[in-house]
């Protein structure tokens, strides 16, 4: 006869700890059916809202397209997820601004405007525009843009010099992962961090790091290393400390840079793969995403046929 299998009392996996194999079944096939589920429910809903946001999306390119090209920006970017009408309302609000002051506006050449909660120049030489300010802030901002510029070759003045303290290691600024600071305030953590490596001198050898890459961050209190392969150091971090961290760390720092370009070469492939495969007309990610996540999500999104995707972004 054919052996039978127990079937246990729920009781019985919640008193010993052991896993349910029907519960964990039933789990699995709800992970795996959970995106076919949402697209089947979502689908109608999804080509009506993309039909209604068309004109405004059209709007939206269109505003952009002609604000680039009449001050000659290099971008327009926006530092949240705003809605469609949101950024054609900014984009409304800087195009007047453009008519009744254009010769504050010719600072901004080759720029890259960014839409923020806050007004100034980032530490990557954009320009920031506040979304709750008004005109005479905005216009500030564009009138003090040659100050920033002296600004900002003192501050890379400040990341070479650390860099040279640091055996040749790179100080690098990723406006996706840090907070969003200031030039001011970025130089002024460079300042108060180079004043103390000078005051320490750490004996690295020249060179000795180059090729390893660091962001300053001033709410962290340990150092740490990135999953990107770079180093997090807190601006108050101890000297000994941080040399001790990073010769400890270089090895696998420079393994997981190597990995990262990888990995970006991996996720661009998939998404153009993808993009390809659903006839999707864009495929991006949240800029929380990481390169491992949206690869794995590429992944199972290929292993499906999906026809509700067609067209949709």
């Amino acid at each position: 006869m054919p052996s039978i299998p127990i079937k246990w009392d729920k009781t019985y996996y919640s008193f010993t700890g052991f896993k349910d194999p029907e519960e964990e079944l039933e789990q699995a096939q709800r992970v795996e059916t959970t995106l076919i589920s949402w697209l089947d429910d979502n689908e109608a809903n999804a080509e009506k809202k993309l039909k209604k946001s068309l004109p405004l999306r059209e709007e939206l390119e269109r505003l952009k397209f002609e604000l680039s090209h009449q001050l000659q920006l290099s971008d327009i970017r926006w530092q949240r997820s705003w809605g469609i009408a949101h950024r054609c309302s900014q984009l409304h609000s800087l195009g007047r601004l453009v008519q009744q002051r254009p010769e504050v506006l010719g600072n901004v050449k080759g720029h890259t405007l960014i839409f923020t909660d806050r007004s100034g120049m980032s530490p990557a030489g954009h320009v920031m525009l506040g979304t709750m300010d008004v005109h005479h802030q905005w216009t500030k901002i564009f009138e003090r843009l040659p100050n920033y510029y002296k600004l900002q070759k003192r501050m890379l003045f400040l990341e070479d010099r650390i860099s040279l303290l640091l055996g040749g290691i790179r100080v690098i600024y990723i406006e996706e992962l840090q907070p969003l600071l200031t030039l001011e305030e970025y130089y002024d953590n460079l300042d108060s961090f180079y004043n103390k490596l000078l005051d320490s001198r750490l004996p690295f050898h020249p060179r000795s790091l180059r090729g390893l890459q660091m962001i300053l961050e001033s709410d962290r209190y340990a150092p740490s290393l990135h999953e990107l392969g770079h180093f997090m150091i807190p601006t108050t971090c101890d000297p000994a400390t941080l040399q001790w961290f990073i010769i400890a760390k270089a090895q696998e720092a420079r393994e997981n840079l190597k990995r990262k370009e990888e990995m970006m070469l991996t996720e661009k492939e998939l998404i153009t793969t993808s993009t390809e495969k659903f006839s999707l007309d864009r495929l991006y990610k949240e800029p929380s995403i990481s390169s491992a996540q949206m690869i794995e999500c590429c992944k199972r999104l290929l292993q499906e046929s999906l026809p509700y995707l067609q067209e949709l972004i």
